[in-house]
């Protein structure tokens, strides 16, 4: 399967991102996945924004933009959005299929409350329901930036018969945040082997380092900070080797169920 993840610092102006996007799209070309950024849609803004009033339902303008783009290219989209409800919105990750139908939602599962930030005050978590979907001939995981670092979600979405991680992130930038993204996604990685596709906001409050992890750990291709695009090719037979060589989800004594 070749996946290519899209690095781009989203704004305040859902119009204009959705400008953005279509941009970024129009330079893809022959592959079987895109991965967006988590807030693809509207940034996530100031710790104090409320995010209510940007929120769009799964039939808004967003996902319409990605219906379409994801029918003209003939590839699966998987980018994230603010989902409206009668609350506090989901932080929601939509998966378009090649037809351009919604064929999957994931509501992020871990707010980020910490480092100084309460996305709980803003945002309402999802469920614990993990998601695994074929795409090409992988089965994929997803999971939203903060996620990454509770390796349960990552077991659990193993024991599902993932083969793949797709992590959609606006990482928030800091001192030693870059080393903590690359560390906890090579971590993944190794630990329930599997690749991981990682695809973060850039610009000045995101770390960026957009990547693509295989089964063994090894980051294979890696963005810096900018606006950039990262493309690489995910095969099932990486991972059937590795998880001969390293056979520990089959040698684990406690379970997650």
């Amino acid at each position: 399967m070749r996946a290519t993840l899209i690095q781009l610092a989203a704004t305040l102006d859902s119009s204009r991102n959705r400008d953005l996007v279509r941009e970024r799209l129009a330079a893809v070309r022959d592959t079987d996945l895109v991965v967006l950024p988590e807030a693809t849609m509207y940034d996530f803004g100031e710790p104090d924004r409320d995010l209510r009033p940007a929120a769009e339902p799964l039939d808004g303008p967003f996902v319409g933009l990605l219906t379409a783009e994801a029918r003209r290219l003939g590839t699966t989209v998987v980018a994230g959005m603010f989902e409206r409800t009668d609350d506090l919105p989901f932080n929601t990750l939509v998966v378009l299929g090649p037809d351009g139908d919604l064929v999957a939602t994931y509501r992020k599962i871990h707010l980020y409350d910490s480092f100084g930030y309460r996305e709980s005050d803003r945002l309402r978590a999802g469920e614990i329901e993990p998601v695994v979907l074929p795409i090409g001939d992988l089965e994929v995981g997803l999971m939203t930036c903060y996620d990454l670092r509770f390796p349960e979600l990552g077991r659990m979405l193993a024991d599902r018969g993932a083969e793949a991680f797709v992590v959609p992130a606006a990482w928030v930038a800091g001192d030693r945040k870059v080393e903590h993204w690359r560390t906890l996604l090579a971590a993944r990685a190794i630990e329930n082997v599997v690749w991981v596709a990682a695809a973060g906001q850039g610009g000045e409050r995101y770390t960026g380092h957009s990547l693509v992890a295989d089964p063994s750990g090894t980051i294979v291709e890696e963005a810096s900070r900018g606006d950039e695009q990262v493309t690489a090719e995910l095969s099932v037979d990486a991972v059937r080797r590795m998880r001969e060589v390293n056979p520990s989800l089959a040698n684990r004594r406690i379970s997650t169920s």
